[in-house]
């Protein structure tokens, strides 16, 4: 029974590959197949509508309000100036150096991508960053892999991520942190690495102009007016999250909590308060329903690889192809590394949610190795993957194909992903 779950799995790949199915929709439907197949009943204990639907739909709860709070964070950002005024800030620091213009975005999009991912982090970079950067020389390619590069490096401190693996492997808070910690120096050099490399490598290219905001005047009269910029204090709102999570020890959700009533408070007018809190949550409803449909989906098929029938099915056949051995283990997992891209097995915000749950319930590997397993594919992910919704938005937005991007950011993330997989093993293993 575990080669025809597995078989089953490989059918789901090639939906969600093919794109016959959304991948919401072929998790829940492949949770399904795989509780049936394990032998669970339609009701009772241990059932395909008790404990798959209707206890793994809520199971990742406390990551939905996360990600619904950092949605809401970034939308504020985006409405009160915040995000754009740091963009401006760092050009006009920059000048028409182009290397210092691309790791100032580079800057700018690691603070923005510890808010919010996806879409909506390159959006608040890059609407001003990516225009930056090629005014200033810096090649298309490499401009949009900057904003990519950047919001992964500051993906190791988003705080919704770390509500997700926290409770998607059962672990605490503090593990998760701790591991992001050792993760976060490997993907801040490469993308330092990224910026120096290709912006050297490709040399100069003038590709378009832009009234940038260097051009600006800084005396003209009602300039921070005229341009939306922020106050400065408001310009910590980013930080704020993070030093209450990692510097006070508070936890995720009252952290977010305060990043939003902090940029509120230091951009809005008392009047106008009422208004921006329901126009950026409901805006912020909209940023976060497709994470959140996926989540729901991603707590049903975990539901049902826990399932004893299922645990049973797959153990001998998942043990007898993971390595024990550390160095295998980096080896293996770090020439496997493509298969999260395009929405691969290994993907974690796919299928690989699946197999991290089956090698954490077979006793494969401890949650902790899995965790580090998980966070390291998902550095290529948000930044190599040509399906992903922020690779997409910023190759475009640069005039370049996903692809092209993807050739580039490549190396430097599997780099990280293999540092990543060398820690996992030396601590946990």
């Amino acid at each position: 029974m575990g080669v025809v779950i597995l078989l089953v799995m490989a059918a789901g790949v090639a939906a969600m590959l093919s794109r016959k199915l959304p991948t919401a929709f072929a998790l829940v439907l492949l949770a399904v197949v795989i509780a049936l197949l394990a032998g669970a009943p339609l009701t009772g204990k241990n059932s395909v509508l008790d404990t798959v639907l209707q206890e793994g739909a809520p199971a990742l709860a406390a990551t939905m309000i996360a990600i619904l709070l950092g949605s809401w964070l970034g939308k504020l950002l985006e409405e009160t100036g915040i995000a754009g005024t740091l963009v401006r800030k760092i050009v006009e620091f920059g000048g028409d150096r182009p290397v210092f213009v691309a790791l100032g975005v580079l800057a700018v999009s690691a603070l923005v991508g510890t808010v919010t991912g996806s879409a909506p982090a390159a959006m608040l970079a890059g609407l001003i960053g990516i225009p930056a950067m090629i005014a200033v020389g810096i090649p298309k390619v490499t401009a949009a892999g900057t904003i990519l590069m950047g919001i992964a490096a500051g993906m190791p401190f988003e705080l919704p991520i770390w509500q997700f693996f926290s409770t998607a492997l059962d672990l605490p808070i503090e593990t998760v942190r701790g591991f992001m910690l050792k993760l976060f120096p490997l993907a801040l050099a490469a993308a330092i690495a990224y910026v120096l490399v290709e912006s050297r490598r490709r040399g100069v290219e003038h590709a378009w102009a832009l009234k940038s905001a260097t051009n600006r005047p800084a005396s003209r009269p009602g300039r921070r007016q005229a341009l939306g910029d922020a106050p400065w204090y408001a310009l910590l709102t980013p930080v704020v999250p993070l030093v209450l999570a990692l510097g006070l020890d508070l936890a995720i959700i009252p952290s977010l909590l305060a990043g939003v009533l902090y940029a509120l408070v230091t951009t809005t007018r008392p009047r106008e308060m009422n208004r921006r809190l329901l126009r950026t949550l409901y805006g912020g409803f909209e940023v976060a329903a497709p994470p959140i449909t996926l989540f729901v989906a991603i707590g049903i098929l975990l539901a049902a690889v826990k399932l004893p029938g299922a645990v049973d099915a797959l153990e001998p056949l998942v043990k007898a192809v993971s390595p024990q051995n550390a160095v295998l283990f980096v080896l293996v997992f770090t020439l496997l590394v493509p298969l999260c891209l395009y929405r691969g097995p290994l993907n974690v915000f796919g299928l690989g949610a699946g197999i991290a749950g089956v090698l954490i319930a077979t006793g494969i590997y401890p949650a902790a190795a899995v965790l580090g397993m998980a966070t390291s594919y998902n550095q290529v992910f948000g930044v190599a993957d040509p399906t992903s919704t922020q690779t997409v938005w910023s190759a475009q937005y640069a005039g370049v194909s996903p692809q092209q991007v993807m050739v580039r950011t490549l190396p430097y993330v599997w780099a990280v992903a293999l540092g990543g997989l060398c820690v996992t093993a030396a601590t946990y293993l």
